[in-house]
């Protein structure tokens, strides 16, 4: 398949799950929600907040309030902890909430190990009053992206990552709680997509990045030329990039051999 066929189908995909409008139309400016019991007047805000960090009644932790950049009041709320005794003492931030849209209510929460590493990670993005986006953190560094695109209050978008990059997405199109598209990346480009039409947990065909696949021989050959190797054998198989790549595709079973007639 070519990069233009492909890329159609990734952005089929995007079109159906956002909100903004495709065909080239300019995205609708975007409306600043209030969350239900919130208020844009600073002066009526909620006694409650809805905190997502577990820090009262904890005089162990610190608690400290802040005002973030347009904030007349403070939004942004930080709890640390001491950990550690005589010369390894030391406090570290374990839990860090904003409410981002000024209207007195949380809605992002982050939460930390003894390092200080992030650790997870829950968000309203859409201000509704329910988290739809859960972040996931190794030694600091964003691993896994899921989101809530139906307001079901369950995960229909996974987004995986190494290094910084994303390298494979998986989709539940009909939220069933399983995943029907899986989408591998190869620096940042989108590789391949395999396809599961009839929602059986199975890969009916998978649609590849012809360009980009041409592209990764042709630098193998090279590196294969360069080492003084046989650079005509054909390029090795990505084993790597197989693993946990989705369901393998379906394969048709063979038709049975009729047994030679008696004369």
């Amino acid at each position: 398949m070519n990069r233009p066929a492909l890329v159609a189908v990734g952005v089929l995909i995007v079109c159906g799950s956002s909100s903004w409008g495709c065909g080239g139309a300019t995205p609708a400016p975007k409306v600043e929600k209030t969350a239900p019991g919130g208020s844009k007047d600073p002066s009526s805000w909620p006694k409650d907040d809805r905190t997502m960090c577990d820090w009262r009644n904890k005089p162990e932790l610190e608690v400290n309030e802040t005002a973030g950049p347009g904030a007349l009041k403070p939004n942004v709320r930080r709890v640390y902890k001491t950990f550690g005794e005589g010369d390894t003492r030391h406090k570290t931030l374990v839990c860090r909430e904003i409410d981002t849209n000024l209207d007195g209510i949380k809605d992002v929460v982050r939460t930390f190990n003894a390092k200080g590493e992030a650790m997870h990670e829950e968000a309203d993005g859409d201000y509704d009053g329910k988290i739809d986006v859960w972040l996931s953190f190794v030694d600091g560094r964003l691993a896994e992206e899921d989101t809530d695109t139906n307001k079901d209050g369950k995960p229909d978008v996974w987004k995986f990552y190494q290094d910084g990059q994303m390298t494979r997405i998986k989709r539940d199109r009909n939220f069933d709680g399983k995943p029907d598209v899986w989408e591998i990346y190869t620096k940042g480009h989108l590789e391949r997509m395999g396809v599961d039409d009839s929602f059986d947990g199975h890969v009916d065909r998978w649609d590849r990045d012809d360009i980009l696949r041409a592209e990764q021989d042709e630098a193998e050959r090279k590196a294969r030329e360069a080492l003084g190797l046989d650079a005509g054998a054909p390029p090795a198989a990505n084993v790597g990039a197989s693993i946990d790549a989705g369901p393998p595709a379906t394969a048709a079973k063979p038709k049975p051999t009729a047994a030679p007639k008696k004369k």
